[in-house]
């Protein structure tokens, strides 16, 4: 079997030009060096120099031989430092998701956009699912990451759910609303509002933060004719059907008309979290130190 240390002793004398410079610059001894092309040569039937009185020349088979020798030790180089920089987290393809509640915009797209210019050698496949459908990927090891927001009623095994930052609250109405002008609101003035998000009985999220912020002030969020807890929720909003409690940052995505009124109460944010695998590769670990640094 030729051996990686005979390819790299024959590119070496080939490119010095003699045995006694290569062995200079491997730092080993000419006996050694002979010894191991005798060996190549053995092994391939045929001698890869002429060896004269002044220098080693190729042969007609060693021409042949150098240069796919030389690819073959530059692959195995990289195939090296792949495996090195996808092992010590700095090379590899992450696969993200984020709640429809979560907009990729303001400062977490900073974050991701930080992350992936100081890591030239990442690539990343961002989609949109449901917190629950994050964590049910996320469980069955198609997918790195979740963004998503809290609470998060079921709990999967070997899953960490790491909670990154808070934002304010605000009430979303239509410009024509009558409240779309206020300075501020109390969630009591909302008893009589119609809402289009209402939690599931069995699903977290900002829909279900929302009903508990308003239980807090002895009502249950009555439901619009329309609801939905998708960015739907927007166009719903606009076109008159209802009202909704929103985190901040989806001013960033929603229609110019739409009004966001700060809310009175105090303790109305609502908490971005990030999901992931606990025994998941070094990668995973080094994007989440970053998204929480």
């Amino acid at each position: 079997m030729i051996s990686t240390r005979q390819l790299r002793y024959f590119v070496e004398i080939a490119e010095s030009g003699s045995f006694s410079a290569a062995a200079e610059r491997l730092f080993v001894a000419q006996s050694a060096l002979s010894r191991q092309i005798k060996e190549l040569e053995s092994q391939l039937a045929t001698p890869l120099f002429e060896r004269t009185a002044r220098q080693p020349r190729l042969t007609a088979a060693g021409l042949a031989f150098l240069p796919r020798a030389r690819n073959l030790l530059g692959e195995l180089e990289k195939a090296c430092r792949l495996a090195t920089e996808i092992g010590q987290g700095l090379r590899g393809s992450l696969r993200l998701s984020h709640s429809s509640t979560v907009p990729l915009t303001g400062a977490l797209l900073d974050r991701l956009t930080g992350y992936l210019q100081h890591n030239p050698g990442v690539s990343m496949d961002i989609a949109q699912l449901s917190s629950e459908a994050q964590l049910e990927e996320l469980a069955e090891g198609r997918l790195e990451f979740g963004l998503l927001r809290l609470p998060v009623l079921r709990q999967h095994e070997g899953l960490c759910v790491q909670p990154l930052f808070d934002e304010p609250l605000l009430l979303a109405v239509a410009a024509d609303h009558p409240l779309s002008d206020e300075p501020r609101v109390y969630l009591a003035q909302l008893r009589d509002e119609a809402f289009i998000s209402i939690p599931h009985r069995q699903r977290g999220g900002l829909s279900y933060l929302s009903a508990e912020l308003c239980m807090r002030e002895g009502f249950f969020p009555r439901a619009a004719r329309v609801v939905s807890r998708k960015t739907t929720q927007l166009q719903l909003i606009q076109a008159g059907f209802g009202v909704a409690l929103l985190p901040r940052c989806m001013r960033d995505i929603a229609p110019a008309t739409l009004r966001f009124v700060p809310l009175a109460d105090a303790g109305c944010v609502s908490t971005v979290a990030l999901a992931y695998r606990r025994d998941a590769g070094p990668l995973v670990h080094q994007f989440v130190e970053h998204m929480q640094g």
